[in-house]
């Protein structure tokens, strides 16, 4: 049960799954918080009355990288990698397969936190321009934050159909 594939064991392949959901999640967050935290200090120079009105557009991109950790640890928890006194039962195929379900969340969430830095920044404009507008400055970043969303449900489905069909014994 416990064979491998492509030369590495299932647990291998889901821990890869796993580190890269979390690792891509949290390098997109990072240069996404980066992009719009400049502008936003920049905002908050020349008026920090406006602190509290980029705060919440320079925290946005940190939720891609909170999607990675619940996507590794599902992972972990799924599948009885977290804590196991012994290597669990995953075979090597079914290893992939999990791997492959971390992919949605390692891809999407790193490009979808980099672009919404960058959306942020926009919107951090209006936000300099107008605060009466800051509210409607947070859709347009949201609308980026949609496809992470969506990548997390889907790997979130995938894992958890993987779990029910493949048990870690």
């Amino acid at each position: 049960m416990n064979e491998a594939f492509w030369g590495l064991s299932g647990v291998s392949w889901a821990v890869m799954g796993a580190a890269l959901a979390a690792i891509g999640g949290g390098i997109g967050s990072a240069i996404g918080i980066t992009t719009i935290s400049n502008t936003a200090s920049g905002i908050v120079t020349e008026d920090s009355e406006k602190f509290g009105r980029v705060l919440p557009l320079a925290a946005m991109p940190g939720t891609q990288g909170i999607y990675g950790l619940i996507t590794a640890i599902l992972v972990m928890v799924f599948f009885n990698i977290l804590g196991a006194s012994a290597e669990p039962a995953i075979a090597g195929e079914t290893g992939f397969k999990i791997f492959l379900a971390c992919l949605p969340v390692a891809a999407l969430c790193l490009v979808s936190a980099i672009y919404q830095g960058m959306t942020a920044v926009g919107a951090a404009g209006m936000v300099a321009r107008r605060s009466e507008d800051s509210g409607k400055a947070l859709i347009f970043p949201a609308l980026v934050e949609t496809y992470a969303v969506f990548a997390l449900i889907t790997s979130i489905l995938m894992l958890s159909s993987l779990a029910s069909i493949y048990p870690a014994g």
